[in-house]
């Protein structure tokens, strides 16, 4: 863990939300850009290993019926996995709405309609993280649903 002063902290959380980030996504581009390490499948490597220490840590958030900190982890790790798929493609996410459209193209590209529905379930988890409304099962339900998405994505991030 890092230990950086408030003022800086802050500043980072407001550049992550504006570019639709995590913290440690941005911390982890900074020192790519600061070692001058670039390239698609490295960009990639970063998400996927974000896609997977969220996975851990939302099932160790549902053990704990920390539902909306789950919910959060979740929808973290579909994102990245988006990101992955991106990042491969040579291409940058910045905003919500281009995570949707590239899933609308990964879905038609692959003809497997499903992957929009399961995106579906992990955009309610990231609703759920700020609005703290699911229950417990719907939570546990959804997360099922973005480690189905994440299995998916990993196939297609393999093809």
């Amino acid at each position: 863990m890092l230990e950086v002063p408030s003022v800086v902290l802050e500043a980072l959380e407001r550049r992550a939300s504006l570019e639709g980030k995590t913290l440690e996504e941005l911390a982890v581009e900074a020192v790519l850009n600061y070692c001058g390490i670039s390239g698609p499948e490295v960009k990639a490597e970063v998400h996927v290993k974000l896609c997977e220490k969220y996975l851990r840590e939302g099932e160790e958030l549902l053990a704990k019926e920390e539902y909306v900190q789950a919910s959060e982890k979740f929808w973290g790790s579909a994102s990245q996995a988006v990101k992955a798929l991106a990042a491969k493609r040579g291409l940058e996410l910045r905003s919500h709405g281009e995570l949707h459209s590239l899933i609308v193209e990964l879905a038609r590209g692959s003809g497997d309609p499903e992957i929009r529905r399961l995106w579906q379930s992990a955009g309610t988890l990231r609703q759920n993280s700020c609005e703290k409304w699911l229950p417990p099962e719907m939570v546990e339900e959804n997360a099922e649903d973005v480690k189905k998405l994440v299995e998916k994505l990993r196939e297609l991030l393999e093809q």
